[in-house]
């Protein structure tokens, strides 16, 4: 029995099913109402799609070839297809399905969508308009590269949109909770919904994850230490040993601005922060501050002198130890790479060797996020960050989630508003949904000049503090950490920054994403990777070469990093050396959620 079964029958004033649902639709059409009066001011075209779109339609209309062909195998496969449905509705045998759904689709494992041949109809008439649509948007002579880009991508988002899974009519789960709970689904559903617009101040911010039934320090972000070290930037948290032998070097963690450090210690099972420690690492990491109106005005140098630099010398201070190994992740690596430059230019030697995360240097060719950052978009933003100072880190959240749309937006669509159920509690989405602010004058300095101009890998490109940056000018050891399956920084585009360095270069390839790809203990045996030590020019020369290896890269970079961290000397507590400790980890920045105050 479901649990509104159980409500329902517990409440014997509305024991007739048809009260039930009259009282539902009525409570529907109120809740309607009030989601159509709260939301009628938004932006229509965020994404500038119209201008691209024009562009589209210009060439197209240009190419009737295209249009027609793409037609032609359309008109054919549905006559087969409707064939087919007719003589299963009479009652005739399945034949093999004219298309299918493309391996991991998760949106059609109900067992209606194969064994009934009106749901078999509905889904395979949305997959062939679905190649139709995609078909006549790819491969498009006469269009430039960013504009054939973006119209593919918005397409295929569009089409996730008109999934029949989305729809309570043509969903046959959703049709049989309705059934089940007299519409009770529905009502709460549009409950759920009406509390995530309100949440969202009238953009909709979906709920994945039971948000309080996690609490930093107590389930996640468990790690035991301790915050030695606080500026206006960060807090720099140091790790309680787990051994009585430590590294000579400590090692420096510097994960991106735009996400909460904690995504590398999410459970003790795990978590990349405590494997460490136990590998006999003194480590500390960065937790950057969720910044507010007053840091307008602070720019991506602050994050490198104030940021990075601070960082060190705090270390130096703690351990006694000026000479260290730096780890950053996604754009924390990018800006490892920027202050390991810089660096260099002012004769500071203290970061021994770096490894970098899933980072994009080159950014000729950002793949799928290059669809979000144009130079109008980047204008636009600059707007918008006029009246607060800040990015709202939702604004980021949700251009990542659109990347996987069908897992990330719609999933919890179908879960949360047609099924009417809670979502479950789920550590990394509560990550997830943790997202942080980004200062205006940095984040519009960061699109414009890595994003947009791309002069991050072009000696003298930028300057921070008066200094130019020359990435190739940097000899220490440095190791990439990629992964094959990563939307956000593509795994060929950040193999290109391999080749900008002068020193000995090491690049692993994991398996899976952008997170899952790293967040890869070895007790689980997952994904495995690749791994050589000279680096080809060629990316897929690179692949054919690299050997496979089973499992997590986690051991073959401990390897490498092993031979660059010294020998072992006794293992240092926070607050052993000359910095005293502030307070038990994770401290109090990452506490800073959306919609909160320091």
């Amino acid at each position: 029995m479901s649990e509104n079964q159980n409500n329902t029958d517990s409440t014997p004033e509305q024991t007739d099913p048809s009260e039930i649902l009259a009282n539902n639709i009525k409570q529907l059409e109120s809740l309607l109402r009030e989601i159509s009066n709260g939301n009628n001011h938004f932006n229509h075209d965020p994404f500038n799609l119209s201008e691209a779109c024009s562009a589209w339609f210009e060439v197209i209309s240009k190419n009737p070839e295209k249009v027609f062909e793409a037609g032609l195998q359309y008109w054919q496969d549905a006559m087969k297809l409707y064939h087919q449905s007719a003589l299963a509705l009479m009652g005739g045998e399945n034949a093999d399905p004219v298309i299918t759904e493309q391996k991991g689709d998760r949106r059609f494992r109900h067992e209606a969508w194969q064994d009934q041949p009106v749901y078999n109809l509905i889904k395979q008439s949305y997959l062939l308009t679905s190649r139709w649509a995609r078909n006549l948007v790819t491969d498009v002579d006469g269009l430039d590269k960013q504009t054939a880009e973006k119209v593919a991508f918005f397409t295929e988002r569009y089409l996730d949109s008109l999934s029949p899974t989305n729809f309570a009519t043509t969903n046959p789960a959703v049709i049989e909770k309705t059934i089940e709970s007299n519409g009770e689904n529905l009502v709460k559903g549009l409950k759920n919904m009406l509390g995530d617009l309100k949440k969202g101040n009238g953009s909709l911010q979906i709920t994945m994850t039971d948000t309080e039934a996690f609490e930093l320090g107590k389930n996640v972000a468990t790690t035991p230490g301790k915050v030695v070290f606080r500026n206006r930037m960060l807090e720099l948290l140091q790790y309680t040993p787990t051994s009585k032998s430590a590294y000579t070097k400590p090692l420096l963690i510097i994960p991106p601005w735009i996400n909460k450090y904690y995504v590398l210690d999410l459970q003790p099972k795990n978590s990349l922060i405590k494997w460490l420690v136990g590998q006999g690492h003194t480590v500390f990491v960065v937790s950057w501050i969720n910044p507010d109106e007053s840091y307008r005005d602070t720019g991506f140098e602050d994050y490198v002198i104030d940021g990075v630099g601070a960082a060190l010398s705090a270390i130096e201070k703690a351990t006694g130890q000026s000479k260290v190994n730096a780890v950053g992740y996604c754009i924390g690596g990018a800006l490892l790479a920027t202050a390991l430059a810089y660096f260099k230019a002012t004769g500071d030697d203290r970061i021994t060797s770096a490894t970098l995360l899933t980072t994009m240097l080159d950014y000729s060719d950002p793949g799928e996020l290059g669809v979000f950052v144009d130079q109008k978009q980047v204008d636009n933003l600059d707007l918008k960050m006029q009246d607060n100072g800040y990015l709202e880190g939702s604004s980021m959240a949700t251009t990542f989630n659109m990347l996987r749309a069908n897992d990330l937006i719609w999933s919890f669509y179908i879960n949360n508003y047609l099924l009417g159920n809670d979502p479950r509690p789920f550590d990394l989405l509560y990550w997830n949904s943790d997202s942080t602010r980004m200062p205006a004058t940095m984040h519009s300095w960061y699109l414009q000049n890595f994003y947009i101009d791309n002069l991050l890998c072009q000696p003298g490109g930028i300057s921070i503090d008066g200094v130019e940056i020359d990435l190739s000018t940097v000899d220490v050891p440095i190791c990439f950490v990629s992964t094959i399956e990563d939307h956000i920084a593509p795994w060929k585009s950040t193999y290109a920054g391999a080749k900008l360095f002068s020193g000995p270069v090491q690049f692993i390839l994991g398996g899976s994403g952008h997170i899952a790809g790293i967040v890869n203990p070895p007790s689980e045996k997952k994904y495995g990777y690749r791994v050589t030590k000279k680096p080809p020019a060629n990316p897929e020369k690179w692949f054919a070469s690299a050997e496979q290896n089973e499992g997590s890269w986690w051991p073959e970079w401990q390897r490498w990093i092993s031979r660059k961290a010294g020998k072992k000397v006794p293992a240092r507590k926070p607050g052993d050396g000359k910095l005293k400790v502030i307070e038990d980890a994770p401290g109090s920045y990452v506490k800073v959620r959306l919609g909160e105050d320091h």
